[in-house]
């Protein structure tokens, strides 16, 4: 146990910062500005620590009782213990602060919250220790027993495994379109979601938005910035099962799809067959396909898109990209890139699709600076 400690600023992946009386950084969990605190280290670096809250000396205004008994154990619901509007504001701080460092930009949007706020995630994975099913504490791969009410975060078919299910390994739990059902960790299965007014196919495990307002708000976050026009060319990169291409589509544009799991580009192809789809390395696909397009769609994983991608897409010089970001720090940098590149981003606007828990989706649209 080490403490007490003074809790300064939030840090971008769910930690707030102290410092021990040495200097020493300190990575904290649980933790809320202002706070003084106990802790318990749980990993160490040559310059840091990251550590665990175990007692508040000094409570935050803005410190709510937890309403699960794992919530400080489980590793996914790691703002449980904030007041739900200082989550909003936190989350704005934290994209703010990325934005201003890695970038040189002046951000000064807000995080839109976007219901619903409880109930939300329609796709969930649990683990079982042989007795019982639950969640893997972050930094581990033991089990944390789900409370007897379930996970509180998960859409209500979704609080527990079946009782039918067997003990061992994993399952995960998808609500869609077509119903609620389980499947095994290696699974060929699909599911059917509904957005932007047309149905995909996707596989049981593979991604779709675990917020069910998630897609729909994407999509109309990217045509808003785009304003794509009937006759342009556009890329839509690291695409998934294609849901921005067939957003695209419907309004009048050429759309060439990227993504490297084959899998996706299958369904891809079922999706939005009036788009052309293919499968591989963003960066090596990207030499093979037209110098001239109008409009690119990005929404790479978390590492982001990184500088050989950005600077094939930059180098041709369409008229608008959307980038789609789910981790502030590879937006951030990404943009950073962009701006000495000569680009300019007209707007990024950021949506809270993860209640409860430190993650933000961003939306930028970049422009030519001329």
């Amino acid at each position: 146990m080490i403490g007490p400690l003074r809790v300064t600023k939030v840090a971008h992946g769910g930690h707030w910062v102290a410092r021990t009386e040495d200097g020493r950084v300190v990575f904290l969990r649980g933790a809320l500005e202002g706070e003084l605190v106990r802790a318990r280290i749980t990993a160490t670096a040559k310059r840091h620590a990251f550590a665990d809250v175990m007692e508040v000396l000094e409570a935050s205004p803005d410190r709510v009782l937890t309403p699960c008994g794992i919530a400080d154990r489980c590793g996914g619901c790691d703002f449980q213990h904030v007041r739900p509007a200082a989550q909003l504001e936190l989350k704005r701080q934290v994209v703010a602060e990325q934005l201003g460092r890695l970038a040189g930009l002046a951000w000064t949007g807000q995080v839109e919250a976007v219901p619903p706020v409880e109930r939300w995630r329609t796709r969930v994975r649990y683990h079982s220790d042989g007795e019982a099913w639950g969640m893997h504490p972050a930094r581990s791969h033991a089990v944390t027993p789900l409370p007897e009410a379930g996970c509180l975060i998960a859409a209500e078919e979704l609080l527990a495994p079946p009782v039918s299910a067997s003990a061992g390994g994993s399952i995960v739990g998808v609500a869609s379109a077509d119903g609620v059902r389980w499947f095994s960790n290696e699974t060929n299965d699909t599911v059917l979601e509904q957005a932007a007014r047309r149905t995909w196919r996707v596989a049981a495990d593979g991604f779709w938005q675990v917020h069910p307002a998630a897609a729909d708000t994407l999509v109309d976050a990217v045509l808003t910035g785009l304003a794509p026009r009937a006759g342009e060319s556009a890329f839509d990169l690291y695409c998934g099962v294609g849901l921005f291409a067939g957003a695209l589509v419907d309004r009048g544009v050429s759309v060439v799809g990227v993504e490297g799991s084959k899998t996706a580009v299958c369904h891809a192809r079922t999706n939005v067959p009036e788009a052309s789809f293919l499968a591989g390395s963003v960066d090596k696909a990207l030499r093979r396909l037209p110098r001239a397009v109008d409009l690119v769609v990005l929404d790479p994983p978390r590492v982001g898109a990184g500088a050989s991608v950005l600077g094939e897409i930059l180098g041709r010089r369409p008229r608008a990209v959307a980038y789609v970001a789910c981790d502030p720090a590879s937006l951030a940098r990404d943009l950073g890139l962009a701006l000495a590149a000569g680009w300019r981003v007209d707007s990024l606007r950021a949506f809270d699709l993860f209640p409860m828990t430190h993650h933000v989706e961003c939306v930028a649209i970049l422009q030519p600076d001329d």
